[in-house]
């Protein structure tokens, strides 16, 4: 069940991210660190229209990836570090199991995952 939980959440962070123009906001507000910007600062950096930019600040917003802040008047986003951390890990962690575990005599059931002893050739 948790599997099936990470794994959604990193289906609809990778869909947000898959847009061009939503990576390069992601991509610099990752670079301004957990300070963020104003709203105003990544419109005029990226050179978008103000509702185009709300319309991707909000699907990043909802998928996890950033979070928006009152300060007085202004908004500012910054980069959800936590939730970036945890997409690399998902998509990371299971790196060159099924290499090591060849290498070791085993496979895995493709369905469940569980690993099982390879007949000897």
């Amino acid at each position: 069940m948790a599997q099936d939980r990470e794994e959604t959440r990193a289906t609809i962070m990778l869909a947000a991210l898959g847009n061009e123009t939503r990576l390069r906001i992601f991509r610099l507000l990752v670079r301004a660190g957990e300070a963020g910007l104003r709203v105003g600062d990544v419109q005029s950096r990226l050179d978008l229209a103000g509702s185009t930019l709300t319309h991707h600040l909000a699907t990043l917003r909802l998928a996890g990836l950033i979070e928006q802040r009152r300060d007085g008047r202004t908004i500012v986003c910054s980069a959800e570090y936590g939730a970036m951390d945890a997409l690399i890990g998902y998509l990371t962690d299971q790196c060159c199991v099924d290499a090591v575990d060849k290498q070791l005599g085993h496979s895995a059931d493709a369905r469940t995952g569980m690993l099982t002893e390879e007949d000897p050739v």
